[in-house]
């Protein structure tokens, strides 16, 4: 059988299923060889030059790393001249970018991460690009910021792409989630994963455990009575993995089952979460729940929530469904 590049997979969802139009297709090629680009420069690692801190912060006062800002420029720049974009949010940037006059305007916006668990790039953990895209608002003339506060179940595409041993594209376009492994020989991202199921029950969990004094009740419940094993209420041994970036902890999630968990806690108590809404729940959301998972934010589904600022924060909690539905339904007991 011969092998199926990401091309030919978009090309499929757009001519035989009608799932996504040519412009979003085009899109989704961009954005996937921008990913190939910043892969390339995070394998050259310390031989490229791009390691260590940029000296700089984003709009969330965090330090940046050389490769945050390298990679945020690698996906402007590929995707401002192809005329299937609007605007596009990052989280790197203060407000929205919108595509410059001298190209043409697409009707799409894209949210980005350009570089998650930038904390990991120095001492060679995976770290990734999340991106999600939405439509534009019909009849709005120009772009707002206001345009890209949309739910999370109005995004046409999801995605990302984790720079690991292998560098893996991870894409719905609602139509399940499926996987493509990068072929450097080749040089182009080739389907190794169809229909991405994520088991319902699990015995791993991923949470920072040194937040724990900070953590609300039902998020100690939850995390205790898995600590407890099989001689607690859960009947069963757990296993705790942290990896400190959403891309890798969410793959192995989609991979083999787990939940991972980054919720509100006191030190912060007038932020909502850590997490951004706009440009991490609401992607690693869809792509979750695509493959059979659930994800929210304790009380509700992530996808359903109305963001009211391009940077807005979220706790989350997403993965195996029924680990999901438990610790939500703690919540509901406070």
């Amino acid at each position: 059988m011969s092998k199926i590049s990401l091309s030919r997979y978009l090309v499929e969802q757009q001519r035989e299923k009608g799932h996504i139009p040519a412009d979003l297709r085009l899109l989704l090629e961009v954005v996937a060889r921008a990913c190939k680009s910043i892969s390339h420069a995070v394998n050259k690692g310390a031989l490229g030059g791009v390691l260590g801190s940029a000296d700089s912060e984003n709009v969330q006062g965090e330090v940046q790393k050389k490769l945050d800002i390298i990679a945020n420029e690698v996906l402007l720049e590929a995707n401002e001249w192809g005329g299937h974009l609007a605007a596009m949010a990052s989280e790197e940037m203060d407000s929205i970018y919108l595509v410059p006059n001298r190209y043409p305007q697409g009707e799409y916006l894209l949210l980005f991460d350009p570089l998650d668990g930038s904390s990991n790039i120095d001492v060679n953990v995976s770290i990734g690009t999340i991106f999600s895209v939405l439509k534009k608002p019909e009849g709005n003339q120009g772009v707002t910021e206001q345009d890209f506060l949309q739910a999370g179940k109005q995004q046409v595409a999801a995605g990302y792409c984790v720079y690991g041993p292998q560098t893996t594209l991870v894409l719905t376009v609602g139509d399940g989630v499926v996987m493509f492994t990068l072929d450097r020989e080749q040089g182009s991202f080739v389907l190794t994963h169809e229909n991405v199921q994520i088991p319902a029950d699990t015995q791993e969990f991923a949470i920072n455990m040194s937040n724990m004094r900070h953590w609300d009740e039902p998020v100690s419940r939850y995390i205790g009575e898995c600590l407890q094993g099989k001689e607690g209420p859960r009947g069963k041994d757990f296993n705790m993995r942290w990896i400190a970036s959403m891309v890798a902890d969410v793959h192995r999630i989609l991979t083999r089952g787990g939940v991972f968990m980054y919720p509100w806690d006191k030190r912060e108590p007038h932020k909502a979460g850590k997490l951004r809404l706009m440009y991490e729940a609401n992607p690693m959301s869809w792509l979750v729940e695509q493959a059979g998972g659930a994800a929210t934010n304790g009380k509700t589904r992530i996808l359903d929530l109305q963001p009211s600022q391009l940077h807005e924060r979220v706790s989350v909690m997403l993965g195996s469904k029924n680990e999901v539905e438990r610790v939500t339904g703690y919540h509901a007991k406070v």
